[in-house]
């Protein structure tokens, strides 16, 4: 019984809340606005067919009854229809606050009660005078004026059910009290007529409010669609396609292009962390990257977008050239403080590339001019910012034409293998050589390894020229004695690429050279790329037999993480900490603990860029085995090997007598 009674009282309870929604406004601000703008358009045409009428039954009254009532009222009325004309006209482009819009539609709902008892009121004080034909005329205006009104408010579903009721009842109420047969059937017939308008006014209403809720939920979808497309769903940075449509419009929006920069920032170090850990701490470590630039570009008001992978790019509204490097150390030293992801503690750095905007001529030249800058910073300055300058300028333009050079080059006829000796300190006798490029272009004429390498290297061709000289250099160490070691170097394309590894791997087992004496040098920097693959290469080599050197150690990162991970046989101590190492204390502390390491750790050691004999003594002194260097030889033509080899040791040391040397 108890459950019978909750159940009706819920049901009324329902009922009432339906009731009572019938007359009032919705709480969708979607659908306020919406009806809104349809009554801005249609409520002006109500009060027109309101005035115009009004005026008609006035017109035919005029000779009954008096004037207030036939000129006086039917003119207020006039004069409040005009003024409400006029305010929702002005509105009719515009869209208030939502705020404003209730108001404005509370207000209406209010108004409706007035002038649905003032009209209506005006119309049943004029049906006392004159004929029976101008007490039609009443009934045929309160008709036709309900209906009217009906189909004018219809968006606005309780203002119309208010004039229905309103007007129609003092209308049915008014003309059935008058016992007159036809009014009494008009009386009905309004009635019927007006319930089954109010019925479709309904489902009209229903239809309305459907289409403006489907419509807000397209906007909305189509809004986050947007959000979606524009949005890094890892970081909730902008995309890369946020950046570009961002930059084009300030790039578009300042035709002199003053006071515009880009910046592109890649992390150093990433790849490992994400190698090592997993994808999960490699995404926590975009994060927490991401947030901490958040923060320095907030306060800077630099807008950050990533681009992809460990790749981000700035956009900055400054030109000077202080501010911007300032700008760019506090963002590369805001990365360098370690990251504690749950229980690993990990740190990277950020290489930074900074162009202005200044003589670009498009949004491509300004991100090739960032880019390089950032390929400047990476090269030499990791964890550091590069700002593009006039120097790059005309680099950029030189690599351009080094690329289409190299691109049509005959390696075979153009390419050729110089060798420097590597010489032991205690005999001081050669032990073997690296095997070192030089080309001599019909077009450009003899380029700089130092210039041509990295530019095949960014073209993506330097495998072509290693299989080219590789082939050489192991043509040429064949005929030498059979303690001699070649030296060669294996750039990150080719320990990154299972298919460069097989060509290069096929060219060694072809060449019939003694694999046992082949040392095959890689650098720290090439772990940058893909560390999975350059590790398994790196392994695939030493099973060959070949030795396995560090190139310029201690000038990349994570060197202890390698030594410990890597089949290596060697190192090789990078000329940068040789130089002056008689006069500079942190360079001789830095190599007297190479020297060291590579001890404990039973490796040998070749200390490279060697130019004078103070230089020697110290590397002497620090145990140093294996040395290379100008001190000894330049690098040799193969020409001159065999008489270099066969005239030791009393050509020995060629750092007086050039005459062996290659120039």
């Amino acid at each position: 019984m108890v459950d019978v009674e909750q159940a009706s009282t819920s049901g009324f309870r329902r009922l009432a809340s339906q009731f009572f929604r019938l007359w009032s406004l919705t709480d969708n601000p979607d659908l306020l606005r919406a009806q809104h703008r349809a009554f801005s358009r249609q409520v002006p045409l109500m009060y027109v067919i309101l005035m115009t009428n009004t005026w008609a039954l006035a017109t035919t009254h005029v000779d009954y009854a008096p004037v207030w009532l036939t000129m006086g009222i039917p003119g207020l009325m006039t004069v409040v229809s005009v003024l409400r004309i006029a305010m929702w006209w002005r509105q009719r482009h515009g869209e208030p606050a939502p705020n404003r819009i209730r108001a404005e539609l509370l207000r209406t709902l209010r108004l409706a009660v007035v002038i649905s008892l003032v009209f209506a009121g005006w119309a049943l004080a004029l049906s006392g005078y004159g004929t029976a034909y101008t007490k039609a005329h009443v009934a045929f205006y309160m008709a036709i004026t309900v209906i009217s009104c009906i189909f004018c408010l219809m968006h606005l579903r309780a203002a119309a059910l208010i004039v229905a009721v309103i007007v129609n009842g003092l209308f049915v109420g008014f003309f059935i009290s008058s016992g007159e047969a036809t009014f009494v059937a008009s009386a009905v017939n309004v009635v019927l007529v007006s319930f089954a308008m109010l019925v479709i006014l309904n489902i009209n209403y229903n239809h309305f409010t459907h289409m403006v809720e489907a419509r807000a939920e397209a906007v909305s979808l189509s809004d986050e669609n947007f959000r979606l497309a524009n949005i890094d769903s890892l970081t909730d940075l902008p995309n890369r396609r946020a950046f570009f449509a961002r930059l084009e419009k300030a790039y578009g929006a300042n035709t002199e292009s003053q006071g515009l920069a880009v910046g592109i920032l890649d992390l150093d170090g990433f790849k490992p962390v994400n190698d090592a850990y997993g994808h999960g701490i490699g995404d926590r470590l975009l994060k927490e990257v991401s947030r901490r630039m958040e923060a320095v570009c907030a306060a800077h008001g630099v807008h950050l977008a990533r681009l992809g992978g460990d790749e981000f790019a700035f956009l900055l509204t400054s030109a000077d050239e202080a501010k911007l490097l300032a700008w760019g150390r506090e963002l590369c030293g805001s990365l360098t403080r370690a990251i504690d992801l749950v229980g690993a503690m990990v740190q990277v750095s950020g290489s930074l590339g900074i162009a202005r905007a200044f003589s670009t001529s498009s949004v491509d030249d300004l991100m090739q001019r960032a880019d390089y800058a950032l390929y400047q910073a990476k090269r030499g300055h990791r964890g550091s910012v590069v700002m593009f300058s006039e120097s790059h300028h005309d680099a950029i333009r030189r690599h351009a034409m080094i690329e289409q050079a190299l691109r049509s080059a005959d390696f075979e006829a153009e390419l050729k293998v110089v060798y420097q000796p590597i010489i032991e300190v205690r005999t001081e006798a050669p032990i073997g050589f690296e095997a070192l490029a030089r080309w001599n272009s019909p077009v450009l004429g003899a380029v700089s390894p130092g210039e041509f390498i990295p530019v095949a290297e960014r073209a993506g061709i330097v495998s072509r020229l290693t299989c080219d000289l590789l082939q050489k250099a192991l043509a040429e160490a064949r005929t030498w004695p059979g303690h001699m070691r070649l030296a060669f170097n294996l750039s990150a394309q080719d320990l990154g690429s299972p298919e460069n590894l097989l060509k290069i791997i096929a060219i060694i087992g072809q060449s019939g050279f003694d694999l046992r004496r082949l040392d095959l040098e890689i650098t720290e920097t090439a772990f940058a790329f893909d560390p999975a693959q350059v590790q398994k290469s790196v392994g695939q080599l030493r099973d060959l037999g070949c030795g396995i050197s560090i190139d310029d150690f201690g000038t990349g990162y994570s060197s202890l993480s390698r030594l410990h991970s890597l089949p290596l046989t060697k190192l090789k101590i990078d000329r940068s900490f040789i130089a002056r190492i008689e006069q500079d204390t942190v360079s001789y502390n830095i190599v007297k603990s190479l020297v060291a390491l590579s001890r404990d750790m039973k490796l040998d050691c070749v200390i490279e860029g060697v130019e004078t004999s103070a230089e020697l003594d110290v590397l002497r002194q620090l145990g140093g085995a294996l040395v290379q260097g100008y001190y000894y030889s330049k690098p040799l033509e193969a020409a001159f090997l065999q008489a270099y080899i066969g005239g030791y040791p009393s050509a020995s040391k060629l750092g007086g007598d050039h005459r062996l040397a290659a120039g």
